[in-house]
């Protein structure tokens, strides 16, 4: 058994043919959802602004490196789709994109190699 990679995955959409009350409930949560409340974790993370014409969640999600971002991202869309479904809001499609943070790299600032002077 492998060990599990850490993924970050932003899924991103568009509302599509949000009623008056859907409006009016996201508008009236807009402050909660925005730059500052941006956060990966499990549970996700909704944010957007008061134009009310894109989204996005923020998702850690922990999976199996033999199976890829691509199973990272369908996860975490998954995920996206439910949490829509349950507060009854439309949508268009879908689409994310993943960070393996177990491959990462990490360049810092002012770091010398080998032989520097």
């Amino acid at each position: 058994m492998s060990t599990q990679h850490t993924y970050r995955v932003i899924v991103r959409g568009t509302w599509d043919r949000l009623t008056a009350p859907d409006r009016e409930r996201l508008l009236a949560e807009v402050d909660a959802h925005g730059l500052t409340a941006m956060r990966f974790t499990e549970e996700g993370s909704l944010a957007y602004d008061a134009t009310l014409k894109h989204f996005s969640f923020r998702y850690v999600v922990r999976s199996d490196p033999e199976d890829g971002d691509e199973m990272a991202a369908a996860l975490a869309e998954d995920r996206a789709e439910t949490a829509l479904r349950d507060r009854g809001l439309p949508h268009g499609e879908l689409r994310s994109t993943v960070t393996d943070m177990d491959t990462m790299k990490v360049n810092y600032k002012g770091r010398r190699g080998p032989g520097a002077a």
